[in-house]
């Protein structure tokens, strides 16, 4: 598949200045759910860019590098998460997607929006693309900028507190993952309304 072929359409248009927004974040337990906007110039290249789950964690790191140096303007977006336990997470990932608009809609005037599934109300013209990560470069671009930014977070925590294992599930909720919550008790940044904190918290662990 031409991963192109929607950031062409609107060129043919005369619509130049596209943004590709994905997500990274909403199932863990723990920590804000993160988003990227990301706009590339027409002769970008990167051999290999699809959806930042399809890449190794080696392969993310060093697309990540190049899209922040090579793309035309690119920012990140959260929401915490106590954001996300007063919002849910749905509304919290929309609020997190305008935010990193918001700031890349600073550094240059924003023309069209191409986000991964989710629809989005906002002034800007959007088109939204159904596992989009996979079909459009900029959506591609954006999720490894989220990706990597969140699991970079999450490695952070680790060498805080080992014992939780963040460095391998990155918050995820694995059946190790569970049980060091249940063994340790919670620290700050988890989800309170996600069904194992809730559980944890109810047991007064």
């Amino acid at each position: 598949m031409d991963l192109w072929m929607y950031e062409k359409e609107l060129y043919e248009k005369g619509i130049t200045v596209i943004g590709g927004v994905d997500e990274v974040g909403r199932g863990p337990l723990i920590g804000p759910v993160v988003t990227a906007c990301v706009v590339l110039p027409s002769n970008f290249v990167l051999e290999g860019l699809t959806d930042s789950k399809k890449l190794s964690e080696k392969k993310r790191e060093k697309f990540y590098d190049y899209i922040v140096e090579n793309c035309t303007a690119y920012a990140v977006g959260e929401c915490s998460p106590e954001e996300i336990d007063e919002y849910n997470i749905y509304e919290a990932t929309k609020i997190a997607m305008k935010r990193a608009i918001d700031k890349v809609n600073k550094q240059i005037k924003l023309e069209h929006i191409l986000i991964d599934a989710m629809p989005l109300e906002i002034e800007i013209p959007t088109t939204s693309i159904i596992k989009g990560d996979a079909k459009s470069i900029s959506i591609a671009a954006a999720s490894v900028v989220a990706k990597v930014t969140r699991d970079r977070m999450m490695i952070e925590l680790d060498g805080k507190y080992p014992e939780y294992g963040f460095a391998s599930h990155k918050g995820y909720p694995t059946k190790k993952h569970v049980e060091a919550i249940q063994k340790y008790g919670l620290i700050e940044g988890y989800r309170k309304s996600y069904g194992p904190v809730k559980e944890v918290l109810e047991k007064g662990v």
